[in-house]
């Protein structure tokens, strides 16, 4: 049976490095600012490019990093030597944080075989596998085509019309910012969440090894956070990007969802959204 896992094991990274068909990107990002393009010269999984979140995003919003028009994004993959029909795996360097946004952005504009390296670089380092340092060369340009899957993406009208109806809005932050007993990290937001979202912060899909649970120990932390079985699930987080790590949980149990692109920081930034805390 083929293997439809979105994630791949670093064993089987390790065994398929070298092969033309295969390409390697670091999607590191750090909510504390750390330069990690820094990090990606410091140590990196051989033939790996960068994939700047910030960079490969709408220019036109003040929202963090948004979904860039398709042709944006294209140019972007392009220019990093990226095709819609390579084998892509994409890693970071905190095991599994950005990664998973990554592999959404890239499965939502029509990539066809994008695997989350499961463990990230720290698991790759911990088991003593080669790495590269210094400037990476640069990639030969390739041609990605983009081919939007518009059912991916949630919009703030979307997530107004699932507070009344049968759609779960599954909230990846943590449980203090979730019930407003912390602020939020980016100034100016309110605290709190939506009205009937559930929360499930996305380190709670992640094993003792720094990677995600797989089979029933990944069923049984959805179903512990109340998220009813094949129930429509909306994903959300502080800006879209751990809201991926629920969306890719969900994809390993094979169920699609809906991520809200603009998640907290838009939502906690608008006067008339509705917000409650407990």
């Amino acid at each position: 049976m083929p293997d439809t896992s979105p994630l791949i094991s670093t064993a089987d990274l390790a065994a398929r490095l070298g092969d033309p068909s295969l390409k390697i990107i670091d999607a590191s990002w750090h909510l504390d600012g750390r330069d990690a393009r820094a990090d990606f010269e410091t140590a990196r999984i051989p033939g790996a490019v960068f994939f700047d979140l910030d960079a490969v995003s709408d220019p036109d919003t003040d929202l963090p990093h948004m979904l860039p028009s398709p042709e944006a994004f294209a140019r972007s993959m392009s220019a990093l030597g990226l095709s819609d029909t390579d084998a892509l795996v994409v890693y970071d360097t905190a095991g599994l944080f950005s990664a998973p946004r990554a592999w959404w952005m890239l499965r939502h504009m029509g990539a066809s075989d994008v695997r989350v390296l499961d463990g990230g670089l720290p698991r790759w380092r911990q088991e003593g596998r080669t790495l590269d340092a210094g400037p990476a060369p640069s990639p030969l340009a390739a041609r990605f085509q983009a081919r939007v899957r518009p059912n991916d993406v949630a919009d703030l009208p979307t997530v107004l019309a699932a507070l009344t109806g049968d759609i779960q809005i599954v909230d990846a932050r943590p449980a203090a910012r979730f019930h407003g007993q912390t602020p939020e990290p980016r100034p100016g937001l309110r605290s709190g969440h939506m009205p009937g979202a559930l929360n499930l912060p996305f380190k709670a899909l992640l094993n003792d090894q720094g990677g995600m649970k797989r089979g029933a120990d990944l069923a049984r932390v959805f179903a512990e956070a109340g998220v009813t079985p094949d129930g429509p699930v909306i994903t959300s987080c502080g800006s879209g990007v751990t809201a991926a790590v629920l969306t890719l949980g969900l994809a390993e149990l094979g169920r699609d969802s809906q991520l809200y692109d603009g998640s907290w920081a838009e939502w906690g930034g608008r006067a008339e959204t509705p917000v409650v805390t407990d």
